[in-house]
């Protein structure tokens, strides 16, 4: 490896914490101009006075323009490099879960920045985030095949990630054949996930610890799930239990694997779809005298920018207020944000003004965040995104 890429002075002290990323404007580029890169080329990282950082990936057009891969200058960026940090994160997995359904790779979690693997049994899904990793799809292809020998691969390049790298959207099964249904079980629960056209590689293994917690609280319950996506909420909540079950979610076909899996639970006859936007969903229910006893909110992102946490913020209150409108006198709200620019604490304000704004009175029982099979760095913040808050509503 020859190429360098010199950091200005200053720059490495960040890196040094352990931090993996190298912004453009941290690189010396009168002596290394970024100009010089190609988007995934690999390059030895240098403090100011020369000294080696380790090794990283960069791409010239990203703000964040190189990523650490290995603090050892003299590791290449190749399939043994993969399989070892492979079998380390297979390692962790295998200590945590029972059976094969969780994520493999967590990006920066996984000390494998841009980098996404979900493991859905003898089924991977794979997202590559970065230019860095696209140029070594070869490589992780091969790399996961040598650890797991998976019966298939699908590629779900179609992240908005991928668009601010310069890459295009491809969406493809790189090895082996899919099976008429990719099943996965969680919580005692199964479900078949629609791994070539759901929402990021069709499955949300995050929330598998905030879902445990409320299913052991929705027994003969009402139970609201907005934003469901394929059920993971509210088709576990029937399983656990609840009396009767109201999925609204905007995407008809989401809707339709909210059916196909409670029936493959046998709780078809309390689950029930909604076909709406959730705001509006929200007012219909209202106006139509309709409580619930449990409400679960776990949208997407609303804050995907540090620009929109105003607007962002506003949604998530209002979000919060209108769901809150349709619990009864003693009701449990589970309120989840995805939005890496929500601070926990803000919201906690949101439900707390939320609370206020209905004259009603708020006890957090519960916080929970993302599962131990989405590591959180310790030196990068963004990757703690989720937050999950399990709040009882109630009057006096």
């Amino acid at each position: 490896m020859t190429q360098r890429l010199r950091l200005n002075k200053n720059a490495e002290r960040r890196l040094k914490a352990g931090h993996l990323w190298i912004y453009s404007n941290e690189v010396d580029v009168k002596e290394t101009p970024l100009k010089h890169f190609t988007g995934g080329e690999s390059a030895i990282v240098e403090e100011s006075n020369g000294r080696a950082l380790g090794v990283a990936y960069v791409n010239p057009h990203s703000l964040i323009c190189a990523r650490i891969m290995s603090r050892d200058p003299s590791m290449r960026l190749d399939r043994s490099l993969f399989i070892h940090r492979f079998n380390q994160a297979l390692a962790l997995r295998e200590r945590l879960f029972n059976t094969p359904f969780y994520r493999l790779v967590h990006g920066e979690g996984d000390l494998l920045p841009g980098l996404v693997v979900d493991r859905f049994g003898d089924i991977l899904v794979v997202q590559l985030n970065t230019a860095g990793m696209q140029g070594m799809s070869e490589e992780i292809v091969d790399a996961l095949d040598k650890v797991l020998k998976p019966s298939a691969i699908v590629f779900r390049n179609d992240t908005g990630g991928r668009r601010q790298e310069g890459l295009e959207a491809q969406v493809e099964v790189v090895k082996g054949e899919l099976p008429d249904e990719v099943l996965i079980e969680e919580n005692g629960v199964h479900f078949v996930v629609p791994v070539l056209n759901g929402q990021k590689t069709g499955w949300f293994f995050d929330h598998r610890a905030n879902r445990e917690w409320l299913n052991r609280h929705v027994a003969g319950k009402r139970v609201l799930d907005v934003f469901s996506y394929v059920g993971g909420w509210g088709v576990q909540a029937a399983a656990s239990g609840a009396s009767d079950v109201l999925c609204v979610d905007s995407s008809g076909p989401a809707l339709e694997q909210v059916a196909r899996n409670a029936a493959l639970n046998g709780v078809h006859e309390q689950v029930a779809i909604a076909e709406a936007d959730a705001f509006d969903a929200l007012a219909a229910l209202k106006a139509d005298g309709e409580q619930f006893d449990v409400v679960v909110l776990d949208p997407p992102a609303f804050i995907k920018k540090r620009k929109d946490i105003p607007n962002g913020e506003r949604a998530y209150a209002r979000l919060n207020r209108e769901a809150m409108r349709l619990l009864g006198r003693d009701g449990l709200l589970l309120s989840a944000s995805c939005s890496m620019h929500l601070a926990p604490e803000r919201l906690v304000d949101v439900v707390r003004g939320s609370v206020r704004h209905q004259d009603r009175h708020g006890q957090i029982l519960f916080q929970g965040h993302q599962g131990p099979d989405h590591p959180v760095h310790p030196a990068i913040a963004e990757t703690a995104y989720l937050k999950a808050l399990g709040v009882r509503v109630f009057r006096d």
